[in-house]
């Protein structure tokens, strides 16, 4: 009896590297991101159905240990998580000499990136962005994530240069630090309301890792902490005013403008690229830029390829709200945290937190007239 459960043991681990390592090396890098739908499709269902065999062991594990933080490396102070990130990526990054036709898109993470992506393809293509499998597939297929190539995305020299203008429209969570400056580049840096942030995180982690996950605890000690992907919220928020202070070619964008107008933060966008769109064409980037547009077509924007925590969480989704008030999911206790670290962190800084975010609300009306005078002054905020 002890013998066949041993040999039962042996059969289920070795059943279970090999099928996690399968599917790490099928997702890794565009080779999920580049495959036409009908077949990332399939791989999904596949994942799905070993999935069923799977997801319980890592449940039973949970039952003894979960991760205190989401697995990170660290490269000049700055943590990036352990398996889509390396210092040699971060290295990369921080060295590579940006172009021209580059447009970076930079965020904290969970506070529009892909949103923001969708918004510049679609402006450089007057509204008629194709990612079907006629056209480019994937948005991760033509957009690479520069800091974990060549991981999680098209990887860095095989990206495309898309729209009538050549572009490269590269995403980046780095810090400003660490991001590659160059004047004659274009950089688009989103941010949104520190609690609603980290609602959205804790739905990402819990994607990444399943029940693996840090508990809720953690994740609130994790996100108010410098072992938080990419600099802790006011600190990456705080780099990036500074440079859209500093430079007029970094536009600075809060999310909840975007959710409140959309058209008119497009126009600002397009005004910022140098690309004079007609009223009908502004109205089609904005239908196909809105949140129930990318929620119908999810599969061509999940930021990350499939995984068994994915495939098996089907309460949460990579499109999962979009809303400017998440920040209600999160109780008094934990945002009132949050929001004194942020204030307590950006003391002295430059970055109004009061005057976008006050009392731990989401961006007030009043503040519109004074955003619109700053996008033509120095800030080049929406």
């Amino acid at each position: 009896m002890l013998k066949l459960l041993a040999c039962s043991l042996v059969i289920y681990f070795s059943y279970l590297g090999f099928m996690m390592l399968y599917f790490e090396l099928k997702t890794r890098g565009d080779n999920y991101f580049s495959l036409p739908l009908a077949d990332r499709r399939r791989l999904r269902e596949t994942i799905r159905k070993h999935g069923r065999f799977i997801y319980p062991f890592f449940v039973l594990v949970s039952k003894v240990f979960r991760m205190p933080t989401p697995p990170l490396m660290r490269y000049k102070g700055v943590t990036g998580p352990l398996m889509m990130a390396s210092k040699k990526s971060y290295k990369f990054t921080k060295n590579y000499q940006p172009q021209s036709n580059d447009i970076f898109v930079a965020t904290q993470m969970k506070c529009g990136t892909t949103w923001m992506q969708q918004v510049v393809f679609e402006i450089l293509h007057r509204g008629k962005g194709d990612l079907s499998d006629e056209g480019y597939r994937h948005m991760y297929a033509l957009s690479p994530w520069i800091e974990t190539t060549p991981n999680c995305s098209v990887p860095f020299e095989r990206a495309p240069l898309v729209g009538e203008k050549n572009s490269r429209i590269i995403k980046t969570h780095m810090p400003a630090k660490l991001c590659p400056y160059n004047e004659k580049a274009k950089y688009i840096y989103v941010t949104r309301h520190p609690v609603s942030c980290f609602a959205s995180c804790i739905d990402f982690i819990h994607l990444l890792a399943g029940p693996a996950a840090p508990n809720r605890e953690n994740m609130l000690k994790w996100f108010c902490s410098d072992e938080m992907f990419w600099l802790s919220w006011p600190d990456h928020v705080e780099g990036w005013w500074r440079r859209a202070e500093q430079h007029q070619n970094v536009l600075f964008v809060h999310y909840e403008s975007m959710k409140k107008d959309l058209p008119s933060a497009v126009k600002k966008v397009a005004k910022f690229l140098e690309m004079d769109l007609s009223a009908e064409e502004i109205d089609k980037v904005v239908q196909r830029s809105s949140f129930e547009y990318m929620r119908e077509h999810e599969e061509h924007f999940s930021m990350f390829s499939p995984n068994v925590f994915s495939e098996s969480l089907k309460t949460v989704r990579f499109m999962q709200a979009g809303t400017v008030d998440r920040y209600k999911d999160v109780s008094d206790e934990e945002s009132k945290h949050i929001l004194d670290f942020c204030h307590t962190r950006l003391e002295g800084g430059h970055y109004p937190l009061d005057k976008y975010y006050p009392d731990g609300n989401a961006l007030p009306d009043e503040i519109d007239d004074a955003v619109e005078a700053n996008v033509e002054k120095m800030n080049n905020v929406i």
